[in-house]
């Protein structure tokens, strides 16, 4: 009889087990199987990002990027004297596009992760401290917020830019996060803000929990969902937001590659009719890798929803 009762309940484990629904990683790995146009997203960007990372370890980038007028703006498939290929073309000044285009991809993609991560953790730091607390310390905190949030972004960069000469990829980084880190500080201290009020932090509380334990082990995996989402969905703003100031001029400097910059190339009609190897690549390249994010993100929105997901 005991067997038979310790079968009887191994069987409805097993059953409530299955039965359970999905929860964290697995509920976004299942809204993947279901959307096949994400997951192939998903799999073009990290072939992208490898492609990015890896092939300038087998290529010879300096003598790809070196300037050598005799053979500007030489068509795609083109060999130069020195036996040298240029798949996509050369620029104005006898660069190699493909080189200038990884280069430049890097760069640009680079500055996007470093931004998206440091003002995801600043922010996240600054909106849970702040919807924890409350009261004054809520108070004293949006006050700063607001006042960074009414200067113009674009104004405050360019000038912080034009100060501090931060026009590397690691100085243009980290002058972004220390202004588009507010409107994550909002979001994150509005949601905290609710789950704040809920038992489970009072019932913490009331046992004594030290307030730094309860934000990062109760408080922090509950707003993990939104976290991811955000994560994903502002990579492809950065991105936008870097090559429109190096298009503008205000980013990395001619020098050095970004999407913005070889965007920037198409400066006169015939460039723009005639010479399209120049600025197509790069154009096209900012389209799919915003598509691929676009769908990314739509994907690990509807699973933090479950009245959006496919399944």
């Amino acid at each position: 009889m005991t067997k038979d009762k310790s079968k009887d309940l191994e069987k409805n484990q097993s059953k409530d087990s299955q039965s359970l629904p999905p929860m964290g990683f697995e509920v976004i790995k299942r809204e993947f199987m279901k959307d096949k146009l994400a997951l192939l997203s998903l799999i073009v960007f990290i072939l992208i990002l490898l492609f990015l990372y890896v092939a300038p370890f087998f290529l010879n980038l300096e003598s790809a990027t070196k300037v050598q007028i005799f053979n500007r703006y030489m068509a795609p498939g083109s060999v130069a004297d020195t036996g040298h290929t240029y798949l996509l073309g050369a620029d104005e000044g006898g660069r190699d596009v493909l080189a200038q285009l990884i280069l430049g991809g890097r760069n640009s993609i680079t500055i996007a992760l470093i931004v998206t991560a440091l003002t995801m953790i600043i922010g996240l730091v600054v909106g849970i401290v702040s919807g924890y607390y409350g009261g004054r310390v809520d108070n004293f905190i949006m006050r700063l917020v607001d006042f960074v949030m009414i200067i113009p972004g674009f104004i405050l960069f360019i000038t912080l830019n034009t100060i501090l000469k931060a026009n590397t990829v690691l100085g243009i980084s980290l002058t972004f996060s220390v202004i588009y880190w507010t409107s994550y500080a909002r979001l994150f201290r509005t949601r905290t803000l609710s789950e704040a009020s809920k038992d489970y932090i009072n019932a913490s509380k009331t046992m004594g929990t030290r307030d730094w334990k309860i934000m990062l082990t109760e408080l922090l995996p509950n707003i993990s969902s939104l976290i991811i989402t955000q994560l994903v969905l502002s990579m492809a703003g950065n991105i936008g937001l870097e090559t429109g100031l190096s298009y503008l001029g205000f980013g990395l400097p001619i020098g050095t590659p970004s999407l913005g910059t070889l965007i920037g190339t198409a400066k006169t009609a015939d460039i723009i009719e005639n010479k399209q190897w120049v600025w197509l690549p790069a154009a096209l390249f900012i389209l799919v890798l915003m598509l691929c994010i676009n769908y990314i993100g739509q994907a690990v929105q509807r699973s933090t929803d479950a009245r959006q997901r496919l399944g």
